[in-house]
C-alpha cells in the first residue's frame, strides 16, 4: 500500500497543473487571479482533492495497522 500512496503522491507533483499543498494555498490562488485562469483553478481544485482523499485513506489505514 505504501508504494501506492508514494505512486499517487508523485503523479499530482508531476502534472501540467500544480497541486497546492494545502487549502490556504488553493485560496490564495483563486484570490489573486481575479476571475481568470479558471480552467487552471478547476484542475487544481480536483487535484487538492485527490490529494486530500489519499492523506485521509492513509491515515485510516495507518490507524488498522
Amino acid at each position: 500500500m505504501e508504494k501506492f500512496f508514494e505512486e499517487q503522491f508523485k503523479m499530482l507533483d508531476r502534472g501540467i497543473v500544480a497541486t497546492p499543498n494545502t487549502r490556504e494555498d488553493l485560496e490564495a490562488f483563486a484570490k489573486s487571479n481575479g476571475g481568470s485562469m479558471d480552467i487552471i483553478l478547476m484542475q487544481m481544485a480536483i487535484n487538492f482533492g485527490y490529494k486530500m482523499a489519499i492523506e485521509n485513506v492513509q491515515e485510516e489505514l495507518m490507524k488498522v495497522v
